[in-house]
C-alpha cells in the first residue's frame, strides 16, 4: 500500500512540476524520451543541496541560471 502513494506522489510531482498531463507531444517515441528526461531532471532537483528551495523553483533556476544548470548536470554525472 505505502509503495503505491510512493508512485502517487511522483505521479503528481511530475504533473505539478513538470506539467506531464498537459503535455503535447504524442508522436513516435517522444512520449517517453520526455518522460525519462523528466524523471531525470526529478531526481536530480531532489539530490541537490546547493540551493534550498522547491523543486519548481529550482526547475526555474535552472533554466536562468548556466552555473546551476551545470552543478546539477556534474552531479548527475557523479551518481554514476
Amino acid at each position: 500500500m505505502r509503495s503505491h502513494w510512493q508512485v502517487e506522489s511522483m505521479h503528481w510531482v511530475l504533473d505539478m512540476t513538470f506539467r506531464e498531463d498537459e503535455s503535447r507531444i504524442h508522436k513516435a517515441q517522444g512520449p517517453l524520451v520526455f518522460n525519462i528526461m523528466r524523471k531525470i531532471a526529478m531526481v536530480l532537483f531532489k539530490q541537490d543541496e546547493t540551493k534550498r528551495a522547491s523543486m519548481a523553483a529550482k526547475k526555474k533556476m535552472a533554466g536562468l541560471d548556466d552555473e546551476y544548470r551545470l552543478t546539477l548536470l556534474k552531479s548527475g554525472i557523479k551518481m554514476r
